[in-house]
């Protein structure tokens, strides 16, 4: 797989809510970018350290890492367009 793309989600647990962001997710980077995406996710409530250093304070949250700049998207991903546009992804900025 080539990684273009490094994305993190924070979860909290094994709710409807995250399991709908995390499949939200998957299904977007295949429609989107297939094979170019890295995408971890991280549950809260088993690390609570990281969501601190990465200052989330509401879940699901999804952080694009890489490419440049970081960017942060609140909320179950299940507006595709408001997603590629508020991370800039596969999307051109100009049709918004």
């Amino acid at each position: 797989m080539c990684e273009r793309y490094r994305l993190k989600l924070y979860v909290t647990g094994d709710t409807p809510r995250s399991q709908r962001a995390i499949a939200n997710l998957y299904r977007l980077c295949e429609q989107e970018l297939p094979g170019q995406y890295k995408i971890t996710v991280i549950d809260v409530l088993n690390s609570p350290q990281l969501a601190e250093a990465e200052h989330i304070l509401v879940t699901p949250t999804l952080i694009k890492e890489f490419p440049n700049p970081v960017q942060r998207i609140v909320g179950d991903l299940s507006d595709s367009q408001t997603v590629f546009w508020g991370l800039s992804i596969g999307v051109d900025q100009q049709k918004y």
